[in-house]
């Protein structure tokens, strides 16, 4: 009798085992069907992420203004154009300084290849100048036997290039419109969806923007945080153009990896050529310990107090983005893991029972 009972208990774990199996593989095949969906749909859903994002920091001032009295659309053109001269704003704080530093730079450049090169012929390499024209000469050969390859590079950076303008253009026009009708979007979806999904569908879709206003402020903060000890250690160095190079660093904390590997580069580049090696070393140790406290210490603390999400939970999913889909994989991969954990702790709301209510006898009911 005993042994039937346990054969007939490991009959059903497996049957349960097996039934959780497949569930699972229906949920990852349309996990993987949507992200085809999404693949075929990106130089459309990519505008339409971006608008977000850009919304979500350009919402309060637009709602400021809109509680003063504003018309939405009058609220949503002020709040856009501001927004674009901002844009033009931080341009010009970097280009105006570095073009008028430009001769002192270029003069830089010049002597820093020339102590190069001395360096060079001395020990311990002790290379001559005819060494140095051969490798010259052989660089040269090299690139005129790839030109094809460096035109196709070329004419792959201009659409990219390109497209990026396209989806700038197009998530500008998304952010007017979202900043002009946003408020109506819920009400809107409410009546469009039929029984419970009313109440529960807006209530998910709220949460998500106040998540994703949220990431971004963090973001911010965390790309101020950079600006100030990155500019700070510059100004002790005397490096200059210590002001565009702050800009830069803010507004490059944006983009993970490739934005501060391109700040930290310009950086280091432009402490080579005014103030020689030994600046630009410690330029360069002062961008790595800083990019190390943002990445291990700042943004996990500040991401993870703001969206609710452990500082591990950042860690991992910025590695599993980047491994999935590059540098957009990155930046997606906090505000999507924010989104999942919300979804999630919505549905854990709704199916966890309610605690039982004493009866009035009080014994539990």
């Amino acid at each position: 009798m005993s042994a039937t009972l346990n054969a007939g208990r490991t009959r059903a774990a497996l049957r349960t085992s097996a039934r959780v199996s497949a569930e699972l593989l229906l949920v990852l095949l349309a996990a993987a069907v949507v992200l085809w969906l999404l693949g075929r749909m990106w130089p459309v859903v990519w505008p339409l992420v971006v608008g977000l994002l850009l919304t979500t920091l350009t919402w309060p001032p637009t709602r400021f203004l809109r509680r003063r009295g504003l018309a939405p659309a009058v609220a949503a053109s002020l709040v856009t154009v501001l927004s674009l001269l901002v844009a033009a704003g931080t341009v010009a704080l970097i280009a105006v300084p570095v073009a008028s530093e430009s001769g002192r730079l270029g003069d830089g450049v010049v002597e820093g290849v020339q102590k190069l090169r001395e360096w060079a012929a001395g020990p311990p390499l002790n290379i001559d100048d005819a060494q140095i024209a051969d490798a010259f000469d052989t660089a040269t050969s090299r690139l005129q036997d790839s030109a094809g390859s460096i035109a196709t590079t070329a004419v792959t950076g201009v659409s990219t290039v390109f497209s990026g303008v396209v989806t700038a253009v197009l998530a500008l026009f998304l952010m007017f419109f979202f900043l002009k009708d946003g408020p109506r979007f819920l009400p809107w979806l409410r009546r469009q969806l039929p029984g419970r999904l009313a109440t529960d569908v807006p209530v998910v879709v709220e949460r998500c923007w106040l998540t994703l206003g949220s990431f971004v402020r963090s973001q911010a903060l965390v790309g101020l945080i950079d600006a100030v000890l990155i500019g700070l250690g510059l100004w002790i160095l005397d490096v200059p153009l210590v002001l565009p190079l702050a800009v830069l660093t803010f507004v490059s904390a944006f983009v993970p990896i490739i934005g501060a590997l391109f700040a930290g580069l310009v950086a280091v580049l432009i402490a080579l050529v005014s103030n020689g090696l030994m600046d630009a070393l410690l330029v360069l140790v002062i961008i790595v310990v800083v990019q190390q406290l943002e990445g291990n210490v700042f943004q996990p603390m500040i991401q993870s107090r703001g969206l609710g999400l452990h500082a591990a939970v950042v860690l991992l999913a910025v590695t599993l983005g980047g491994s999935l889909a590059g540098i957009v994989g990155s930046l997606l991969a906090v505000p999507v893991a924010a989104l999942i954990a919300v979804v999630w702790n919505y549905l854990r709301e709704q199916l966890t029972d309610p605690p039982a209510e004493p009866a009035a006898d009080g014994s539990p009911t």
